[in-house]
């Protein structure tokens, strides 16, 4: 006869949604890069893209820019595994700083205890996925960047234009989805 498990404390929960997310991703990726090659990568990231923007837009809290949000959510997407981030907002834009990516750290565990990593390092593909979600999601005058730096990156949202001034051309805060 079997018992009733124990309940899972917050840590263990967290966990536990961290290994399982890691197990649907990493299936999702072996799975598009061994029925469809590269070119079915490129798709997923623009098909992931185009789903997130879209989310983003329906999930934006009144009087938040577009960006502000995306960034936001980067953010906390990072935290989420314990990433050692700050968020400095510059005269430009905002400037997120990963020093310790959490989500890089946690799958070099994996690694360790014997996971296969489709991926030698997540990064390329985080990068490409992001960068590809601001361009559908951010206003049209900001340009969202990447930067690799050691076990971490250097994310950057610009507008050539001052806090609150609009751009020429740009009525409307935000871009539908595609």
């Amino acid at each position: 006869m079997t018992s009733e498990p124990s309940p899972l404390d917050p840590a263990e929960k967290v966990d536990l949604w961290r290994q399982r997310f890691f197990e649907a991703q990493a299936a999702a990726e072996e799975f598009i890069l061994g029925e469809h090659g590269e070119e079915g990568l490129a798709a997923w990231i623009q098909a992931n893209s185009r789903i997130t923007a879209k989310l983003l837009q329906a999930q934006r809290p009144a009087g938040v820019s577009a960006t502000d949000h995306f960034m936001t959510r980067l953010q906390r997407q990072l935290l989420l595994y314990d990433s050692a981030v700050t968020s400095e907002p510059q005269p430009s834009g905002t400037v997120l700083r990963n020093a310790d990516c959490g989500i890089l750290r946690y799958r070099k565990r994996a690694a360790r205890a014997g996971v296969v990593l489709t991926f030698s390092s997540p990064c390329p593909y985080c990068q490409e996925l992001n960068t590809a979600i601001a361009a559908r999601y951010v206003e049209p005058d900001v340009t969202v960047s990447c930067e690799q730096a050691g076990d971490g990156c250097t994310w950057r949202a610009e507008s050539p234009h001052a806090p609150g001034e609009a751009a020429a051309g740009s009525p409307h805060r935000g871009r539908a989805g595609d």
